[in-house]
Parts: structure tokens; sequence; C-alpha cells
């Protein structure tokens, strides 16, 4: 098992963090492209609400996220996270002019693009491969799961085979690819997010971030929540799945997460996983400990 801390310092030589930003983009599931509610748990800031604020440059946002995480790195370098909404969805220029102001920040050694598999026009996979060659380059995608039925509930809206398409395309050109899979999706049960996990695993991925579902203020799925349609998983129930899954992710691929802290002024549910530290020890006791990879 390799978690993601011990991998970045072993390949950089040195603590390396992400900071999140917004470029400003939108996304083909909320301009009309494909539809225009976006996926069912997407709140309004495109999962990025931890991202920097869009009305700052590139350049001002690596800066501002350097400033807050100064307590906790002293001797270290960043990776330029570009995380709100869909980060390959603009033109060329726009794209070039984005990349470029990151990349070449002096603190920044790598650049993090999560998008969508289905906004990877040949251009775009040119621009990557080009700036690829400078610095690492990585690709996120938020798969989700490989189910068709709740890919079609969550309105991921597109298929299995464009993803793999998509990691094919990028994993001939050298780019690193990092998958997104949400555990705890309404209608799923443990076989079938075991089932996703190793689906990802098997397509040729570096990395893999595994999520629990949150129900964020102002979504679908909130609406759905308070109905008493779906339920979300207890604090146990994720425990024991995420142990589960871990369990058979191999070590070529690298952990990039394991929980996620959706943002406590927009959460709704469930309210356990606002205590990130708590849940973080149960994670390193039950799981990392238990699967032998911490001492």
């Amino acid at each position: 098992m390799i978690l993601l801390n011990d991998y970045l310092k072993n390949r950089f030589g040195c603590k390396v963090y992400k900071i999140a930003l917004n470029a400003g983009f939108t996304c083909p599931n909320r301009d009309g492209k494909i539809d225009t509610r976006g996926c069912i748990f997407c709140s309004e800031g495109g999962s990025g609400e931890f991202a920097g604020d869009v009305k700052q440059s590139i350049n001002e946002q690596i800066n501002e996220g350097k400033k807050k995480l100064v307590s906790k790195i002293t001797d270290g370098k960043f990776i330029a996270y570009f995380q709100a909404y869909t980060n390959t969805y603009g033109d060329r220029e726009t794209l070039r002019r984005l990349y470029t102001e990151a990349i070449r920040h002096p603190d920044i050694v790598a650049l993090s693009v999560a998008t969508r598999p289905d906004c990877l026009q040949p251009f775009v996979l040119d621009i990557l491969e080009e700036y690829n060659s400078i610095k690492p380059v990585w690709v996120e995608f938020g798969l989700q799961t490989i189910h068709p039925d709740t890919a079609d509930y969550i309105r991921r809206g597109y298929s299995l085979d464009v993803y793999d398409r998509a990691v094919s395309e990028l994993k001939k050109r050298g780019i690193e690819v990092i998958t997104h899979v949400i555990l705890g999706l309404p209608g799923e049960n443990e076989k079938e997010m075991k089932e996703t996990v190793r689906y990802v695993c098997d397509s040729g991925v570096n990395g893999i971030k595994l999520q629990l579902l949150h129900v964020l203020k102002g979504t679908d799925l909130e609406k759905e929540y308070l109905e008493g349609k779906i339920k979300v998983l207890s604090e146990d129930e994720y425990i024991h799945i995420l142990k589960e899954c871990v369990s058979i992710i191999p070590d070529n691929v690298v952990i990039h997460r394991l929980t996620g802290d959706g943002d406590k002024k927009i959460l709704v549910a469930p309210l356990w996983s606002g205590d990130k530290k708590h849940v973080w020890n149960r994670i390193q006791k039950e799981v990392l400990y238990y699967l032998g990879n911490i001492s």
C-alpha cells in the first residue's frame, strides 16, 4: 500500500502539498451541452469549495495557498491543483495561459488537472503532453462508479467506455491518471463498491481517491435525502467498507485519498464526517494499522 504523502516525499525529496485552484471553468453537465443540473451531488462550487478565489490570477491563488500552509510546511514544494469544475473544458489559448502561469511558478513541482474523460479533445491531449515534458502533469477523473444504473442516477453524463478510452489515450502520452471513486452511492452495496475499486486499479491508472459520499446543501441529492429516499453510510459502515476496498488496491496504485471532509458550512450529511481528526484517527487505527501500512 502506497499513500500519497510517502509517495510525494520519495518522488520529490521533500514535503509536497496541493494548492487547490479555481480557474473559472464551467462544465458540460451544467452549461447545457449534456445537462444543466450538474451531477446530483455536486454543489454550486463545482467540487471546489476549498479552491482559491476565482477573482484572483492563478499566480495570486498559488501565493495565497502558500500563505495558508505556512504553519505546515517550512521547506517544501507544491502541486497546482486545478480543482473546481472541468479544467480542460476551454479553448486552446485559455488552457495554455492558465497552465503556463501555474507551471512557471518556481515552487510548483507538478500540475494536477481535474476534468471529465469526455472533455479531452485532441488539442487538449497535445497541450497536456507538452506541459508534461516540462513538469509532471496528472489528470484526475471523477468516475465515481462503474455501474451504469448508478452512473445514470448521479447524472454523470458519460459511459464507462469513454473513461476507458481517455485513460488509454493519456497513458499512451505518458500522462499520469488519478481516478475518484465515491463510496456509499445510493443503491450500491459493498460488493459493487469493491468492483469499482478493482476495475479502476486494473484500468492502468497511477492513483485512486476514495471519497465518502457527502450530502451538500443546494444539491438535488439533498432533496432526496431530506425526503427520506436515500441513506448515507454510518461511520462504522464506512470504516468497514474502506478497509475492504483498500485491501484490494495493488502497490502500483497510489492512494491519494481515504475519505473527504465536505465544507461544514454546507454539509448536510453525514455529520460525523465533519470531525476530521476523529475520522482520520479511526482510519489509521482500523484500516492502515490493520492492513500493516503503519507499525
